[in-house]
């Protein structure tokens, strides 16, 4: 149980990192904010978002860690992280930014990274 709730707290994470890293990029486009905004200003919206990314990842490492009972080895936790982190990245640039493409090197990217979570995990 403890290895699909560090899952999913590491998806929801990883969900509110990347609208605190790229979410601002959107938000210009979208004419909330901009490109003379105080960058002050973004930073702080964008710690505001990460504060909440924070509030899911330590559980999720702390939860799926081996040392504290969990299911997961640190390199398995951080390779799985990564692993998250495009797909989350990837949907989102999908939906959020419909100009940006994707094409045969991501795919590939993605598939050497997919290779990254197999190696991990074998024993």
């Amino acid at each position: 149980m403890n290895a699909w709730i560090t899952i999913a707290l590491l998806v929801v994470s990883n969900v509110f990192m990347t609208f605190a890293w790229y979410g601002h990029l959107k938000l210009q486009q979208m004419k909330v904010i901009s490109s003379t905004t105080p960058l002050i200003v973004v930073i702080l919206i964008s710690w505001g978002i990460a504060l909440a990314e924070y509030c899911c990842m330590v559980p999720a490492n702390r939860i799926g860690f081996q040392g504290n009972g969990g299911a997961f080895t640190l390199p398995q936790l951080k390779v799985m992280q990564e692993a998250i982190t495009l797909v989350i990245f990837t949907i989102f640039t999908v939906v959020f930014f419909r100009g940006e493409s994707l094409h045969w090197n991501h795919l590939a990217a993605f598939l050497c990274l997919l290779a990254a979570v197999y190696f991990v995990f074998m024993k």
